[in-house]
């Protein structure tokens, strides 16, 4: 079945899956940093020649990572430093593995199969199941998209420029940025937001960051300040939601198609993305850090309610110089995550639809360019309503995007182990342990929030310690199943690998064939069951957590 008769090439002089040759535009990969050619096969020798191929190919892992720390981002890191001090860093430090192994998965997908990861769910799960994915990341994007213009609007306010002026602007140049026509020149673009998100290091002196022992103490051993309460785990899922996005997911693995990564080079984009996953970490604690270091002390300790608010109290406490440069991290992070964002959902919409969208072309198809202008200019409606609780909205989609994850990565996953789209790039055992045991832990968290609004009698910290002690208790069990299985299996003749026919296929030559001459996935009950019952909850947490957050607002 995958034999390389079979697969074949898409071109017999390109480094590109068959799939590929009519999904995106041939050409050389053309970065912001360098270029290489299509038929380039000269190996890399030299120390000299791997930073200049690692320069040329860096761009998707460190955008999608320093994009990841977006508005929403910035609001939620300075809410968990000026509410709760260093305690929420172990956090932080925690989702560095999810999101390297989340992200790492996508690399291989799109480099492999040359295909983004809408249409593979179409393809591979059904249209129905297809057409649940889109709807979800569209409508977190939309969320996301007025996160970003509100952080536009905070930020400029800073500056005494109108909400009217800024606002309007930021979208109308937010639709012609994604209608570039250039990938050089957009990824350039976003470098030069990447290279002024380094703001952060001269605000960390400005603030003079205290006690370095409590600043590690938090991030290596969990704890809340104040105790583990209501609002402080919707801070927790809030971090998880934008530290890990489901529109990451998407848009790396459409943008290294479009950007014409091949398996050759996927060494050098792991260590892109590993590279982003670092500096967006360090960033995000620095948020942290930089938050409590100014306002630990002072009466705004405990009180944030938005980022306007938290960059004039910066100002107040610390001078106009470090609340400017607050407000130009929230700016600069607004337009790098806006613009991901936005191609993220113009990419799904062209799997969803079958049209050919890439940054080298502009868009010429009124379905896409709709799909992604429309919510640009709604989410700028939104924005200028007066008296929109701001920092409820922006809390709100990133608690969205926490929930919403378990059933994203569950997808990823099933791509990860299709063996007619992977091959030997399929997941190994480990990797699919760690995202299973992630799914679920993320999973037990949003069923806290769950339980908190239905039964708001309960002590929170005990329900906590409740659900992941019995959480633990299932992974025991679930791992003894599973080497019970795989003994059983070894001593039937079998092998402990179920994937192991595929393993021995040379990567370097195995390419995934057009998605048409792939033999159909077969649904197992237990898959169709555990998508079914994941959404079913994840939708009832959503209506719920929704409606706890819309009766706060009301109240």
């Amino acid at each position: 079945m995958h034999d390389r008769k079979r697969l074949g090439r898409g071109r017999p002089d390109l480094d590109i899956a068959p799939a590929a040759v009519h999904d995106a535009p041939i050409g050389d990969i053309t970065g912001a940093l360098g270029s290489i050619s299509m038929h380039d096969r000269e190996p890399r020798r030299t120390w000299r020649h791997r930073l200049v191929t690692l320069a040329a190919v860096a761009g998707p892992g460190l955008i999608v990572m320093v994009g990841d720390n977006d508005a929403g981002g910035v609001a939620t890191y300075t809410q968990a430093g000026q509410n709760y001090g260093y305690s929420l860093l172990w956090v932080l430090f925690l989702l560095v593995p999810v999101l390297v192994v989340a992200q790492e998965m996508v690399v291989r997908l799109g480099a492999v199969t040359g295909v983004g990861q809408a249409r593979l769910i179409r393809e591979r799960f059904g249209r129905r199941w297809g057409w649940c994915s889109v709807a979800d990341l569209l409508v977190v994007n939309f969320l996301t998209i007025v996160t970003e213009l509100i952080g536009v609007r905070l930020g400029t306010s800073y500056f005494g420029i109108r909400p009217s002026y800024s606002v309007p602007v930021a979208a109308a140049a937010l639709m012609l940025l994604t209608a570039t026509g250039s990938f050089r020149r957009w990824e350039r673009v976003m470098f030069v937001c990447l290279a002024v998100s380094f703001a952060f290091v001269p605000l960390l002196f400005m603030t003079h960051p205290h006690h370095v022992h409590a600043i590690v103490h938090g991030a290596l051993v969990p704890g809340v300040q104040g105790g583990v309460t209501d609002d402080a785990v919707l801070v927790i899922v809030a971090m998880v939601g934008t530290t890990v996005a489901p529109w990451q997911l998407f848009f790396q693995q459409s943008n290294i198609v479009d950007k014409r990564i091949s398996p050759r080079w996927i060494r050098y984009e792991r260590i892109d993305t590993v590279a982003g996953a670092v500096l967006s970490s360090v960033a995000a604690g620095a948020y942290v850090v930089f938050a409590f270091a100014a306002l630990g002390g002072s009466s705004y300790a405990g009180r944030f309610t938005d980022s306007g608010a938290f960059q004039d109290a910066l100002r107040r406490t610390v001078g106009t110089w470090a609340g400017g440069l607050a407000s130009i991290i929230l700016i600069n992070a607004a337009i790098i995550g806006a613009c991901a964002v936005t191609l993220s959902s113009s990419y799904a919409l062209g799997d969803t639809f079958g049209i050919k969208h890439s940054l080298h072309r502009r868009p010429v198809d009124p379905k896409v360019f709709a799909g992604y202008a429309i919510p640009i200019v709604l989410a700028a409606v939104v924005v200028l309503i007066p008296g929109v609780p701001l920092g409820t909205i922006t809390q709100y989609v990133q608690i969205l995007g926490g929930l919403l994850l378990p059933s994203a990565l569950l997808f990823l996953l099933l791509l990860c182990n299709d063996r007619e789209v992977l091959g030997p790039w399929c997941n190994a055992r480990w990797q699919n342990a760690l995202t299973t045991g992630i799914v679920g832990a993320l999973c037990v968290t949003s069923l806290v929030l769950v339980v908190r609004t239905l039964v708001v009698t309960t002590a929170v910290a005990q329900l906590v310690g409740a659900m992941f002690g019995a959480y633990a208790l299932v992974l025991v069990v679930a791992g003894a199943v599973t080497m019970s299985r795989r003994r059983r299996r070894v001593a039937a003749g079998g092998h402990a690998d179920v994937l192991h026919g595929i393993r021995y296929l040379d990567r370097a030559t195995w390419r995934m064939a057009p998605l048409d001459q792939l033999a159909p996935r077969v649904m197992t009950r237990s898959h169709t069951i555990g998508l079914c019952a994941v959404r079913g909850y994840l939708l009832v947490a959503v209506g719920l957590v929704t409606l706890k957050v819309t009766t706060s607002i009301i109240d």
